[in-house]
Protein backbone atom coordinates (compact mmCIF):
# COMPACT_ATOMS: atom_id res chain seq x y z
CA UNK A 1 0.00 0.00 0.00
CA UNK A 2 1.48 3.03 -0.70
CA UNK A 3 2.72 5.69 2.42
CA UNK A 4 0.12 8.29 2.76
CA UNK A 5 -2.91 9.52 4.71
CA UNK A 6 -4.08 9.10 7.98
CA UNK A 7 -5.55 6.79 10.33
CA UNK A 8 -8.92 7.33 11.93
CA UNK A 9 -10.41 4.96 14.57
CA UNK A 10 -14.18 4.53 14.53
CA UNK A 11 -16.56 6.07 16.72
CA UNK A 12 -20.29 5.82 16.84
CA UNK A 13 -22.76 5.59 14.73
CA UNK A 14 -20.08 4.62 11.81
CA UNK A 15 -18.08 7.79 12.00
CA UNK A 16 -14.34 7.84 12.08
CA UNK A 17 -12.46 10.65 14.05
CA UNK A 18 -8.81 11.23 13.41
CA UNK A 19 -6.16 10.36 16.12
CA UNK A 20 -4.07 13.20 18.08
CA UNK A 21 -1.21 14.80 15.37
CA UNK A 22 -3.07 13.83 12.19
CA UNK A 23 -5.07 14.94 9.56
CA UNK A 24 -8.67 16.60 11.29
CA UNK A 25 -11.98 15.59 9.84
CA UNK A 26 -14.30 12.74 9.96
CA UNK A 27 -15.76 10.43 7.97
CA UNK A 28 -19.20 9.06 7.83
CA UNK A 29 -19.50 4.87 6.83
CA UNK A 30 -21.71 5.88 3.32
CA UNK A 31 -18.97 8.71 2.21
CA UNK A 32 -17.15 7.59 -1.27
CA UNK A 33 -13.73 9.09 -0.33
CA UNK A 34 -10.68 6.93 -1.18
CA UNK A 35 -8.73 4.73 1.14
CA UNK A 36 -5.93 7.29 1.17
CA UNK A 37 -8.04 9.91 2.81
CA UNK A 38 -7.98 7.59 6.34
CA UNK A 39 -5.34 4.73 5.89
CA UNK A 40 -2.21 4.91 7.77
CA UNK A 41 1.29 3.13 6.55
CA UNK A 42 3.37 3.55 9.20
CA UNK A 43 7.46 3.60 7.53
CA UNK A 44 9.73 0.74 7.98
CA UNK A 45 10.92 1.34 11.80
CA UNK A 46 14.39 1.97 12.21
CA UNK A 47 16.55 0.08 14.70
CA UNK A 48 15.93 1.50 17.26
CA UNK A 49 11.97 1.94 17.14
CA UNK A 50 11.98 -1.89 16.28
CA UNK A 51 13.97 -2.41 19.67
CA UNK A 52 11.57 -0.21 21.55
CA UNK A 53 8.95 -2.13 20.03
CA UNK A 54 10.25 -5.50 21.00
CA UNK A 55 10.32 -4.19 24.53
CA UNK A 56 6.48 -2.92 25.02
CA UNK A 57 5.73 -6.34 23.38
CA UNK A 58 7.58 -8.43 25.96
CA UNK A 59 6.01 -5.68 28.45
CA UNK A 60 2.41 -5.62 27.11
CA UNK A 61 1.83 -9.45 25.87
CA UNK A 62 1.21 -10.63 29.24
CA UNK A 63 -2.18 -8.03 29.45
CA UNK A 64 -3.56 -9.42 25.72
CA UNK A 65 -3.90 -12.71 27.10
CA UNK A 66 -6.33 -12.93 29.56
CA UNK A 67 -9.79 -13.53 29.10
CA UNK A 68 -10.93 -10.01 30.10
CA UNK A 69 -13.09 -8.14 27.47
CA UNK A 70 -11.16 -5.05 28.01
CA UNK A 71 -7.63 -3.98 29.21
CA UNK A 72 -6.42 -0.86 31.10
CA UNK A 73 -3.93 1.42 29.74
CA UNK A 74 -1.98 4.36 31.22
CA UNK A 75 -0.83 7.29 29.02
CA UNK A 76 0.36 10.14 29.90
CA UNK A 77 -0.71 9.91 33.49
CA UNK A 78 -4.59 8.92 32.60
CA UNK A 79 -5.85 5.85 32.31
CA UNK A 80 -8.04 4.79 29.35
CA UNK A 81 -10.33 1.51 28.69
CA UNK A 82 -9.46 -0.21 25.66
CA UNK A 83 -11.70 -3.14 24.03
CA UNK A 84 -9.58 -6.18 24.13
CA UNK A 85 -9.45 -6.51 19.69
CA UNK A 86 -7.79 -3.21 19.90
CA UNK A 87 -5.44 -3.95 21.72
CA UNK A 88 -4.82 -7.33 20.16
CA UNK A 89 -4.42 -5.51 17.11
CA UNK A 90 -1.83 -2.77 18.92
CA UNK A 91 0.19 -6.05 19.88
CA UNK A 92 0.51 -7.60 16.21
CA UNK A 93 1.39 -3.78 15.21
CA UNK A 94 3.94 -4.08 17.61
CA UNK A 95 5.24 -7.40 16.73
CA UNK A 96 5.57 -6.51 13.20
CA UNK A 97 7.22 -3.40 13.88
CA UNK A 98 9.63 -5.55 15.77
CA UNK A 99 10.31 -7.66 13.17
CA UNK A 100 11.44 -4.67 10.91
CA UNK A 101 8.26 -4.70 8.76
CA UNK A 102 6.17 -1.43 8.12
CA UNK A 103 2.70 -1.87 8.80
CA UNK A 104 -0.67 -0.38 6.94
CA UNK A 105 -4.29 -0.01 8.66
CA UNK A 106 -7.00 0.21 5.94
CA UNK A 107 -10.84 0.14 7.48
CA UNK A 108 -12.72 -3.10 5.49
CA UNK A 109 -15.15 0.07 4.01
CA UNK A 110 -12.41 1.36 2.62
CA UNK A 111 -12.88 2.06 -1.16
CA UNK A 112 -9.44 1.65 -3.03
CA UNK A 113 -8.29 3.20 -6.20
CA UNK A 114 -7.50 0.67 -9.08
CA UNK A 115 -3.70 1.27 -8.27
CA UNK A 116 -4.01 0.42 -4.74
CA UNK A 117 -5.99 -2.64 -5.57
CA UNK A 118 -4.06 -3.84 -7.58
CA UNK A 119 -0.86 -2.99 -5.40
CA UNK A 120 -2.52 -4.90 -2.73
CA UNK A 121 -4.00 -7.71 -4.59
CA UNK A 122 -0.24 -8.02 -6.24
CA UNK A 123 -1.42 -7.94 -9.43
CA UNK A 124 -0.91 -5.25 -12.53
CA UNK A 125 -3.20 -2.78 -12.74
CA UNK A 126 -4.37 -3.85 -16.07
CA UNK A 127 -5.42 -7.50 -14.91
CA UNK A 128 -7.20 -5.97 -12.03
CA UNK A 129 -9.10 -3.84 -15.17
CA UNK A 130 -10.26 -7.10 -16.00
CA UNK A 131 -10.73 -8.46 -12.83
CA UNK A 132 -13.57 -5.74 -12.36
CA UNK A 133 -14.84 -5.83 -16.10
CA UNK A 134 -15.33 -9.38 -15.63
CA UNK A 135 -17.81 -9.22 -12.53
CA UNK A 136 -14.89 -11.24 -10.51
CA UNK A 137 -14.61 -7.91 -7.76
CA UNK A 138 -17.52 -5.66 -7.39
CA UNK A 139 -16.46 -2.10 -8.05
CA UNK A 140 -18.34 1.32 -8.49
CA UNK A 141 -17.31 4.23 -10.69
CA UNK A 142 -17.16 7.80 -9.35
CA UNK A 143 -17.04 9.55 -12.84
CA UNK A 144 -14.08 7.52 -15.14
CA UNK A 145 -12.49 5.95 -12.25
CA UNK A 146 -13.34 2.85 -10.05
CA UNK A 147 -13.35 2.32 -7.13
CA UNK A 148 -13.19 -1.01 -4.97
CA UNK A 149 -14.54 -1.55 -1.43
CA UNK A 150 -11.16 -3.20 0.53
CA UNK A 151 -13.43 -5.90 2.19
CA UNK A 152 -14.60 -6.66 -1.43
CA UNK A 153 -10.74 -7.13 -2.27
CA UNK A 154 -10.32 -8.87 0.69
CA UNK A 155 -13.15 -11.63 -0.27
CA UNK A 156 -11.97 -12.30 -3.48
CA UNK A 157 -8.21 -12.54 -2.09
CA UNK A 158 -9.43 -15.20 0.22
CA UNK A 159 -11.51 -17.08 -2.45
CA UNK A 160 -8.71 -17.23 -4.70
CA UNK A 161 -6.00 -18.32 -2.13
CA UNK A 162 -8.33 -21.32 -1.11
CA UNK A 163 -8.66 -21.83 -5.18
CA UNK A 164 -5.14 -21.59 -5.13
CA UNK A 165 -4.51 -23.93 -2.22
CA UNK A 166 -6.95 -26.83 -3.30
CA UNK A 167 -5.38 -26.96 -7.15
CA UNK A 168 -2.12 -27.56 -5.43
CA UNK A 169 -3.77 -30.04 -3.18
CA UNK A 170 -4.82 -31.81 -6.36
CA UNK A 171 -1.58 -31.44 -8.20
CA UNK A 172 -0.11 -32.46 -4.96
CA UNK A 173 -2.47 -35.66 -4.70
CA UNK A 174 -1.62 -36.30 -8.47
CA UNK A 175 2.13 -36.21 -8.38
CA UNK A 176 1.80 -38.80 -5.76
CA UNK A 177 -0.86 -41.22 -7.37
CA UNK A 178 1.66 -40.87 -10.78
CA UNK A 179 4.75 -41.73 -8.38
CA UNK A 180 6.66 -38.22 -9.42
CA UNK A 181 7.86 -38.28 -5.76
CA UNK A 182 6.25 -35.09 -4.77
Amino acid sequence: MPERGTHRTQGAEGEYYSGEGLETGALRENDSTCAESYTRTMPIPTPEAAEKAKHALRSLSPAGRGSAKTVRVRAGGEDAIVPKEAFELLLDILEQMSNGNAVTIVPVQAELTTQQSADFLNVSRPHLIMLLESGAIPHRKVGTHRRVRFDDLLRFKDADDRTRREVLAQLAADAQANGMGY
